[in-house]
């Protein structure tokens, strides 16, 4: 019921009434309620589009033009290169044309840029009037309250709750003594992006944010500026911490002598991989104080493996071997099982339906359906992990050619998709695949 207030059940009232009266008695609906016009990424518009190009269609009937699209591109796209290519008329009725005339067809371009006009109109009023309340210290409205306060409507300002207040003090109190927003989630019983956006909201603070300005807000502020310094300092340590920390192979190289994991370290201007046992000041990771395992520079060990990879990604039967497909002889093999243990229950089945009521043989049956449902579970299994194991192997053949391409968090996510682990014994270096 937007603007002129004609609902869905109206439109079509009309739509039926005006092809009756053009003779048409065979029509079908496509209502994409709920969904905006700017774009043709609605799932009835694409199924119209599917039908014209079935040939399924001689005619499409709207009520107004905007009700197809509001964007001049995909009114002009659908018309010129869906409905004409495929000899499909197009009828608006509000606008009284249609492209079966030359009339229509000149009309079309001129009412789609209109159309155009009306909306990028309505949004330029629309983010005018935010900008313009945020300038005078009112928030803007709509669903996403602050999480300390409430919404006044009538004065249009944020109204500070005291229970939430309370909850974000103590979160922020938890922040800096220390606690991860992780830990915080945990003992406050939210996601843990929720604490983060609401702890550092600048909103606690009295201000009001629009589109990168900030502006002095109407509504009391629960936070002191000198408390959200404190708040904005200690993110931007923790996060130069966190980023310190993240290398490509974290948590994934082991030592092959003693067991214990290996760590990443500045040495400099270097960055150098060393086994955990031979960093006495952290006993709790000592496998044996007198391992002697060889020190690797980071960047060697990441190209050895990244190497080993994209080697596998250029040579398929290399990829093979490595992914062995010992899951789908596995698979075989429980399916083998199942039906044989499956036929013995039958004929134990028709035993009993024959008369034959021996205790000895119910008990056996008992044990053979336990047996077969045992099968069926570490089948589904087996089935899921050689999907996985397929899924890993043409990720590993497209690697080489994207692997430049992705963010570090990307990057890692293959590596930790990929490879279990990475065991280091001196010169030698093993990869672990995540594969049976």
């Amino acid at each position: 019921m937007q603007v002129e207030g004609y609902s869905i059940d109206a439109q079509k009232e009309l739509l039926v009434n005006f092809a009756k009266s053009k003779e048409f008695d065979s029509y079908e609906f496509y209502i994409d309620g709920g969904f905006s016009g700017k774009d043709l990424n609605r799932p009835s518009i694409q199924n119209l589009i599917n039908d014209v190009k079935n040939k399924k269609i001689d005619c499409v009937i709207v009520y107004k033009l905007d009700r197809i699209s509001r964007s001049q591109r995909d009114t002009l796209f659908l018309i010129e290169e869906v409905f004409n290519k495929y000899n499909v008329g197009f009828i608006s009725i509000r606008e009284n044309f249609d492209t079966t005339s030359p009339f229509g067809k000149a009309m079309i371009g001129i009412l789609s840029v209109f159309a155009q006009l009306e909306r990028e109109t309505i949004l330029e009023r629309t983010r005018l009037g935010l900008k313009k309340r945020a300038e005078a210290g009112l928030w803007r409205g709509g669903g996403k309250i602050p999480f300390p306060y409430d919404y006044d409507k009538e004065k249009g300002i944020l109204v500070s709750n005291h229970e939430k207040v309370t909850v974000l003090n103590k979160m922020i109190s938890l922040y800096l003594g220390g606690k991860s927003f992780n830990k915080i989630a945990t003992i406050v019983g939210m996601d843990e992006s929720l604490v983060e956006k609401r702890i550092l909201s600048i909103t606690n603070t009295g201000k009001v944010p629009y589109k990168g300005e900030i502006f002095d807000g109407c509504h009391e502020p629960v936070v002191s500026e000198e408390t959200y310094q404190e708040i904005i300092r200690m993110n931007k340590m923790r996060s130069k911490t966190r980023t310190a920390r993240h290398y490509l192979l974290s948590g994934k190289i082991y030592c092959g002598q003693c067991g214990a994991k290996y760590r990443y370290q500045k040495w400099g201007q270097r960055i150098i991989c060393y086994c955990y046992s031979q960093q006495k000041s952290k006993p709790k990771f000592i496998k044996n104080p007198n391992c002697k395992n060889k020190r690797v520079d980071s960047f060697e060990i990441e190209d050895a493996v990244l190497e080993q990879i994209f080697m596998m990604s250029l040579d398929e039967k290399k990829l093979e071997d490595t992914f062995s497909l010992a899951s789908v002889s596995e698979i075989d093999e429980l399916q083998n099982r199942f039906v044989k243990i499956t036929k013995q229950i039958e004929n134990l089945l028709n035993c009993i339906s024959e008369g034959i009521d021996i205790v000895e043989i119910k008990d056996k049956l008992k044990t053979l359906q336990i047996e077969r449902e045992k099968i069926q579970k570490e089948l589904d299994v087996a089935k899921t992990s050689n999907e996985k194991i397929e899924t890993t192997k043409n990720m590993v053949l497209n690697l080489r050619t994207f692997w430049n391409m992705m963010t570090f968090e990307e990057q890692r996510l293959v590596i930790e998709c990929i490879i279990d682990k990475i065991v280091i014994d001196n010169n030698n270096l093993k990869i672990y695949y995540k594969i049976k």
